[in-house]
């Protein structure tokens, strides 16, 4: 279960957010400023926070600066009551990894955290074993015994991220979102050339399978 620390001084949101987030299995750390955010930070482990920027005592401003200062790399998706440039550009070189304006959708605001989650556990892990087969995110390489295999950067996210999350659905349409990005030119289409191309090189494998979901998407189906 990931931990998520949310750091809103207005009660009603904080408890609202709270709330949709346990409602979708995170397990949830409460403070109303930053520094008390630094107190959490010192006793707790803590996967991804959600901080609003105008607080008292420390802004969410100065509390990602401190911590990205202080070498702490987990995902911050920042709160803000109005959506400018400047706002954005300062939560940016402070080292926030995304946004979102007040009123706050709350549906959007689970599916910012799984995506900001599952790129941080993408760059974090590096390495993923199914089996014999180890993938390398350094290295783009999947290995298996004495073969590795070289794969271009697409194809490798691909099969990384299905392998992450054996039998959950993925639709075309998230796996762009993630891998090419949302503003991407490309169609969904490009999403089956590259697991044809995956399919054609580790099709023989036994660890995975890599399964169509009739008008949905692909998931990955382990066989050990």
């Amino acid at each position: 279960m990931f931990n998520v620390l949310v750091v809103e001084d207005e009660k009603n949101l904080q408890k609202l957010m709270s709330a949709v987030l346990k409602q979708n299995g995170y397990h949830v750390l409460c403070a109303k400023d930053g520094m008390e955010a630094l107190q959490i930070l010192d006793t707790s482990h803590v996967d991804l926070i959600i901080s609003d920027i105008m607080m008292p005592n420390m802004d969410g401003y100065t509390l990602t600066d401190a911590l990205r200062k202080s070498d702490y790399n987990l995902p911050i998706l920042m709160v803000t009551a109005k959506e400018t440039l400047e706002d954005k550009k300062k939560g940016f070189l402070v080292g926030t990894d995304d946004y979102m304006v007040k009123p706050i959708d709350m549906d959007e605001m689970i599916l910012r955290v799984a995506a900001l989650l599952r790129r941080s556990r993408i760059i974090n892990e590096h390495r993923l074993t199914v089996g014999e087969v180890e993938l390398n995110y350094d290295t783009l390489t999947v290995t298996k015994g004495k073969d590795s295999i070289l794969l271009p950067k697409k194809e490798f996210m691909l099969l990384f991220k299905l392998l992450s999350y054996p039998k959950q659905i993925f639709t075309r349409q998230q796996l762009m979102d993630e891998i090419w990005g949302m503003e991407a030119e490309t169609d969904e289409r490009t999403v089956d050339v590259h697991v044809k191309r995956l399919r054609e090189k580790f099709g023989h494998f036994t660890e995975f399978e890599i399964v169509t979901v009739r008008g949905l998407g692909y998931k990955v189906e382990k066989k050990i």
